[in-house]
């Protein structure tokens, strides 16, 4: 289902549309497209493109070329797939209960879950806010351990 979505291979490609996009969240998905895990959400993303075209712009990030690290490494993608969030340029946060409120670690279980996400997202941002609380009940939001180096 990749194929459906933009995929951003540039950092110029990833700047113009952090910068261009307005008035929408805009959804970066940073992964792979061998990775399981990162096509089953490409499939979510895939279906719920139309439903958030009045408020929701998503793009796929390949982080296998040279060229995005600089977003890999600033945002410390390292699990993935990660999902990260803009709106007017603006990087939105989300408390979800787990240690990293910078991005959205794994897949999302269903389309409405995603669809709910964006959405809070979206009213939060229109409000002012950079960090919004995740819609989602606790036992669909993923769990995963936070492994840092040289602590």
């Amino acid at each position: 289902m990749s194929y459906l979505l933009e995929t951003l291979t540039k950092k110029k490609e990833i700047d113009t549309i952090i910068r261009d996009t307005i008035d929408k969240v805009l959804v970066l998905r940073f992964g792979r497209s061998s990775d399981s895990l990162s096509l089953q959400l490409d499939d979510i993303l895939a279906k719920s493109a139309r439903e958030l075209s009045k408020f929701g712009t998503v793009a796929l990030v390949d982080i296998d070329s040279e060229d995005v690290q600089v977003y890999v490494n600033y945002f410390d993608i390292t699990l993935i797939p990660s999902t990260l969030f803009f709106f007017n340029a603006h990087h939105i946060k989300m408390d979800s209960g787990t240690a990293d409120h910078t991005k959205w670690v794994g897949a999302f279980h269903r389309k409405q879950d995603f669809i709910d996400v964006v959405e809070a997202i979206f009213r939060g941002a229109m409000k002012g806010k950079l960090i919004v609380n995740c819609p989602l009940p606790p036992e669909r939001i993923p769990k995963y351990q936070l492994l840092y180096k040289d602590v």
